[in-house]
């Protein structure tokens, strides 16, 4: 028997993002060779949209439409502009990448225009290329996910990417679809006792979401690209902002034949929009295995130094500092400045009339409990604000350059607002 689809209220759906987004015989997965360049071009296509027919959209078109996947290091790209209107992309989870930065870096890039530039990738794990950042679009440019491949490799068995998107027949529609992977269908076969890392993104520009997977433990390995603590998600559901990312690790233990539903709530009704498939096929191996180990910590702080630090208050009101990314030019201040190598504690409120998303570029962060006595086991790069909501985070500042800020409020056509910060 499956579980009841999950209840979830829109306040429920914003408090869990306030929180957390949140081997004998094993085999490595097989994977495509990781790239060291990547040429993209953003150009018109379309989407099949069911019920909605065919959509127009903007694409990240690369000479290998499967999934991205890429060696840690330098990583040499080439955009080229075949949209009529202009982009800049937006790498979430990259670090320390000022030339690659959108505005700070790398200004809008106009219809026709073409950029080359090197991109940094220190981590490894999985991250999202955004050209949705201008907005403005008659046609919303759909996401590619890029992931850096592990050194040495995660030790599963299979490795699966859910792209999920959220798309409107036109602007301002009431009536939305969501796709996983470009797919209205999209279905995910398993074996019994397999164990499989799914990377679940959350593609959509304003939507947050709330997931449930049916009949499974979901352990929890990271969010927004950074390794956290493990930890079994509450009845297998997660809570994801715009633009967060959880890898999550399950093992296929049902019986054959079992199909679970992957649900997907977004405050307003549950609905399917996946399925994992257990198939006939002998079992991978004769029982599940023992619970995995943390993933490998990458080059992230093992402290913050609390004590010390400095302060900075934040208030997400859409008025000064923040502006229109269309209106953001190189001379634009930045709202503080911090010597490298200090740490910064930041209380981020939302005073506005309804819930916000906050994204931070160029430094992972810690939310901090509230007497600012500890963090949880986890890094962000986005987080989600209620109405009336302070948030305090923490981060190292260990990158020189100038690194963007971005406030989106969740209604649709509301602008996008940016500001940003320095580190000296």
């Amino acid at each position: 028997m499956t579980n009841q689809v999950f209840s979830l209220s829109r306040r429920g759906l914003l408090a869990g993002l306030g929180g957390a987004a949140l081997a004998v015989g094993l085999r490595q997965p097989a994977m495509a060779r990781a790239a060291t360049s990547l040429t993209i071009r953003a150009r018109l296509g379309t989407l099949a949209a069911g019920a909605m027919g065919s959509l127009p959209i903007g694409t990240l078109e690369t000479a290998d439409p499967r999934p991205l996947r890429v060696a840690r290091g330098d990583l040499a790209v080439t955009l080229s502009n075949e949209l009529p209107t202009p982009v800049v992309l937006n790498w979430l989870g990259v670090d320390g990448a000022p030339i690659a930065e959108p505005l700070t870096g790398q200004p809008p890039l106009a219809p026709g225009g073409r950029a080359s530039f090197r991109l940094p990738l220190r981590r490894s794990g999985t991250f999202l290329i955004s050209g949705q950042l201008l907005g403005g679009s008659a046609a919303p440019v759909a996401s590619r996910a890029l992931i850096v491949e592990d050194t040495p490799p995660v030790a599963v068995d299979r490795d699966e990417i859910l792209l999920i998107e959220q798309w409107r027949a036109k602007p301002g529609d009431t009536a939305v679809m969501y796709t996983v992977n470009g797919r209205t269908d999209f279905k995910l076969p398993a074996k019994g006792n397999e164990r499989l890392r799914l990377r679940i993104i959350n593609g959509c520009a304003r939507a947050p979401l709330g997931l449930k997977i049916e009949n499974h433990d979901v352990r929890v390995m990271a969010i927004d690209s950074a390794p956290a603590e493990p930890f079994i998600a509450r009845d297998g559901q997660l809570v994801l902002a715009p633009g967060t990312r959880i890898d999550a690790l399950i093992d296929a233990t049902r019986a054959p034949g079992t199909v679970s539903q992957i649900i997907l709530h977004d405050g307003s009704k549950p609905q399917s929009i996946a399925q994992i498939v257990m198939t006939n096929d002998a079992p991978v191996r004769a029982a599940p295995l023992p619970p995995a180990s943390a993933f490998p910590p990458e080059n992230l702080p093992a402290r913050l130094p609390l004590q010390g630090a400095q302060r900075v208050d934040l208030s997400l009101d859409p008025k000064a500092p923040w502006i229109a990314p269309a209106s953001f030019a190189a001379a634009t201040a930045p709202v503080f400045k911090v010597k490298r190598g200090r740490v910064v504690v930041m209380a981020v409120a939302n005073p506005g009339g309804g819930p916000m998303v906050f994204r931070w570029h160029g430094h992972h962060v810690r939310l901090l409990d509230k007497l600012d006595d500890g963090w949880k086991p986890f890094w962000l790069d986005t987080l989600m604000l209620d109405k009336g909501q302070t948030q305090r985070i923490a981060f190292l500042a260990e990158y020189p350059g100038r690194w963007l800020m971005e406030a989106t409020a969740l209604t649709s056509g509301a602008p996008n607002l940016v500001s940003c910060y320095a580190v000296e």
